[in-house]
């Protein structure tokens, strides 16, 4: 049969079926709440050459769709029928990207030919290293990130390789549960591999190799065609972690946009250089990186819900990724938290696709989103690492609704477990879950409201992670007149004392803690002064606003139960009345900028780029520093010149 039109259609169901396929089978047999509930995971089908061209529609990580395993296939010499392969190292190939990721994939033969690879990656809660599920923004090199496994054959002609599986046990903090997992990945490819073969039997091996084509090269024509609507120009957003380190100053991700008829190229000069903590990125420089490109495939998807998700959709765009930056870091740099840089170059992302699409583009999701970790002892004395799921935000406030609360946006992947779940395999009980009362911002279509989670401590020695920490300083944007949302927050109530912990990651408990985390509300979308005043009862009525917000956000007076009507028509009338910009970050982002400005970064990053890539994270502190000292008079041309004659290492780098 001819594959196009209506076959080629007929065809890519077929696939997205097998990839579901391998998700559902991934998700059922996982032994760690974070695979099984969570689910961060991803499998994929991807061509001989490594592009993916099928994707599960409803289940796992979203953000794979697009990867290349070309790097990676290449590093093993010879692929034999039974073969299985393995890698979790983030510099081989630049597919695993932070340790926890173990990738596997399993060549598919017919005929004694390659046809196609199955492959997929789990997080695993823990993969050993210096701290608790392995992962914290405080670790300074990827070796403190748990174990590293190069690419490998962990399966060798259908025989396992006991000597590497022997290694990885003993390297992890709950064997058992790691080894779980892992037979699940080997039983997701081996139903892919089926799956493939049943695709085979009905459409012909030729027919399913130019199909394979044909599916990407559709996704590239529907990709240019949502591009052409995009209008011509270059659009600059930049946003903030909190935090580049411990106790540090902020992390810039900067993208300068530039639209030309079909294609796309987001520049990412005037990101942070790369820092001496785990917010890395390590995309290679691959310029159709996933992780760089992620939020792209969440804009066109956005703008045509019928765009075929795979490499093919990503190749009218290009990423721009100076080395030696957060957004592509050289080796040994720690690389564990890329998922909290990943989620500020989304919001990026859709902060540039905001400023040319402002009447499509909705409001940013909040990012932030702290993965929650135990590690703790049950009622035997054995050791429980486990993840008590993602507390986040909503998704941003849209030009026609309300923003999803509690998820949605980038996070939306990540579910949340059951309490239930949680307190059957964890030692430790639940006092709230769920979503937190004025967080979203305000706006004509408000935000998504944050959730917040609260738990209780029975055990000595206990270890709470929260990866990903952010946004307890600088909030979600509104735009077109939208306010920003609530920040969170992190804390450990102890013997009635409150202790905050800002963006820590880490923090260690003893039998009696309340540990309370909130995350942060999402920005609203428009004037507020503009939302149906029955919307804003409606809010209220249902506890995600409380009367006195509606009447300092909204304008709306509500008196027993009812809106004020008369009272309401005077507060709005003195409500602003248009957007004074196109985004509102909020104080905390307003006073930053008004000392680090656009032209400030611009001499930051010239002076970055020429020193040592070793230096680069020592050398911006210290200019924050001397900048923080003076204050906005600071000459920055002077404090270069202050710290080369400081450091001669520099003049002679």
């Amino acid at each position: 049969m001819a594959i196009d039109g209506r076959n080629l259609q007929i065809l890519a169901n077929y696939c997205a079926a097998a990839a579901d396929a391998m998700a559902f089978t991934l998700m059922r047999t996982a032994h760690s709440t974070f695979v099984k509930e969570t689910e961060d995971f991803s499998c994929q089908i991807v061509s001989r050459n490594g592009l993916a061209f099928a994707s599960p529609r409803s289940f796992g990580a979203p953000w794979y769709s697009g990867i290349d395993y070309a790097p990676v296939l290449a590093l093993i010499d010879r692929y034999d029928e039974g073969d299985i392969c393995i890698t979790n190292d983030a510099y081989a190939g630049n597919v695993a990207t932070h340790s926890p990721d173990i990738h596997i994939w399993k060549p598919v033969f017919y005929a004694g030919e390659i046809v196609c690879f199955v492959v997929g990656h789990i997080h695993n809660t823990d993969i050993g290293g210096a701290v608790p599920a392995s992962l914290s923004r405080s670790l300074t090199d990827i070796v403190q990130e748990g174990i590293r496994i190069p690419p490998l054959k962990m399966v060798r002609n259908g025989a396992l390789n006991e000597d590497v599986a022997r290694i990885l046990r003993l390297n992890v903090r709950v064997p058992e549960q790691n080894w779980g997992d892992f037979k699940a990945q080997i039983a997701s490819v081996n139903i892919g591999e089926r799956k493939i073969h049943d695709i085979i039997a009905r459409f012909g091996v030729d027919d399913f190799l130019q199909g394979i084509e044909g599916i990407l090269d559709y996704a590239e024509q529907q990709a240019r065609a949502i591009i052409r609507t995009i209008p011509d120009g270059d659009y600059f957003y930049a946003d903030y972690a909190d935090e580049d380190g411990e106790g540090g100053y902020p992390c810039r991700i900067a993208i300068t946009l530039r639209v030309r008829g079909e294609t796309l190229e987001l520049d990412y000069t005037g990101s942070d250089p790369q820092l001496a903590s785990s917010l890395n990125m390590p995309t290679g420089g691959r310029e159709r990186h996933p992780l760089a490109l992620v939020g792209v495939t969440y804009v066109l998807s956005t703008l045509d819900r019928t765009l075929l998700l795979n490499a093919g959709t990503l190749r009218p765009t290009r990423a721009i990724l100076p080395p030696g930056t957060v957004m592509n870091c050289e080796a040994p740099a720690a690389v564990g938290m890329r998922s909290l840089t990943c989620a500020l170059s989304q919001i990026a992302t859709v902060g540039v696709f905001s400023l040319a699409l402002p009447e499509r583009i909705p409001a940013n999701s909040p990012g932030g989103n702290s993965i929650m970790n135990i590690r703790t002892l049950d009622a035997d004395n054995r050791t429980v690492v486990a993840s008590l799921g993602p507390v986040g935000g909503g998704a941003g406030g849209t030009p026609r609704h309300d923003g999803p609360d509690g998820s949605g946006g980038l996070s939306a992947f990540l579910k949340n477990t059951p309490i239930e779940i949680n307190e059957a395999e964890v030692p430790v009980r639940f006092l709230r879950y769920g979503l937190v009362a004025d967080s979203a911002g305000p706006g004509r279509f408000r935000g998504g409201l944050a959730t917040e989670m609260a738990f209780e401590i029975f055990t000595p020695e206990t270890t709470v992670t929260a990866r990903n920490r952010n946004r307890s300083v600088f909030a979600s944007a509104g735009v077109a007149g939208g306010r920003a949302g609530a920040c969170s927050y992190f804390r450990t109530l102890r013997d009635g004392r409150v202790l905050e912990h800002g963006n820590r990651d880490l923090i260690h408990c003893q039998p009696g803690d309340v540990v309370e985390v909130r995350g942060p509300g999402a920005g609203g979308y428009g004037l507020p002064s503009q939302r149906a005043a029955d919307a804003v009862l409606n809010d209220v009525r249902c506890g995600f606003l409380s009367v006195a917000a509606a009447r300092e956000q909204y304008g709306v007076a509500i008196v027993e139960g009812e809106v004020d009507r008369a009272t309401t028509a005077q507060l709005r009338a003195a409500m602003p009345q248009q957007a004074e910009a196109h985004f509102h970050h909020g104080e905390a982002r307003q006073r930053f900028e008004a000392r680090w400005t656009p032209e400030r970064y611009h001499l930051l990053t010239a002076f970055l780029a020429d020193a040592p890539v070793s230096w680069r994270h020592f050398l911006k502190t210290q200019v924050f520093r001397a900048v923080e000292q003076v204050g906005e008079a600071a000459d920055m041309t002077q404090i270069f010149s202050d710290l080369r004659l400081r450091f001669p290492a520099l003049a002679e780098g």
